[in-house]
């Protein structure tokens, strides 16, 4: 059996970045360690965890890239799904979060929009695909 499980983001504080994301987009904190340095939100299927940047580098020995403000967001992206763009955008940035692409209707008629979270993530916010 083969089941894609989770997402982990390496973060500079993890409890911050856990509660961004439950408070931005009503996600449940599954678990944290009494250290706070991992943790996991209940996003459905797929968990969405964060591991301290001390910790992820205690298990990848060969070291990482980390995610950080002054440079272009990775090439790769969260995507949360809603029946109001805008609404969830605005949330988003009161809670911290960062535009970094407008709303724009794409020719299927789904509409997308790109936030920068706290840890300078990339975030699509978007309507399901018609």
């Amino acid at each position: 059996m083969i089941k894609f499980k989770y997402v982990i983001l390496y973060v500079e504080n993890v409890e911050i970045s856990m509660n961004f994301y439950k408070d931005t987009f009503d996600a449940e904190i599954k678990f944290i360690t009494p250290e706070k340095d991992y943790g996991e939100l209940l996003t459905g299927e797929t968990t969405l965890s964060f591991a301290s940047v001390d910790l992820a580098a205690s298990n990848v020995k060969k070291g990482f890239l980390q995610s950080k403000a002054e440079v272009k967001p990775f090439g790769i992206e969260l995507g949360f799904v809603t029946d109001n763009v805008e609404a969830l955008i605005e949330k988003s940035i009161n809670n911290g979060a960062v535009l970094y692409e407008d709303i724009a209707v794409k020719p299927w008629g789904q509409k997308t929009a790109y936030i920068k979270d706290l840890d300078n993530y990339l975030v699509e916010i978007c309507t399901e695909i018609q």
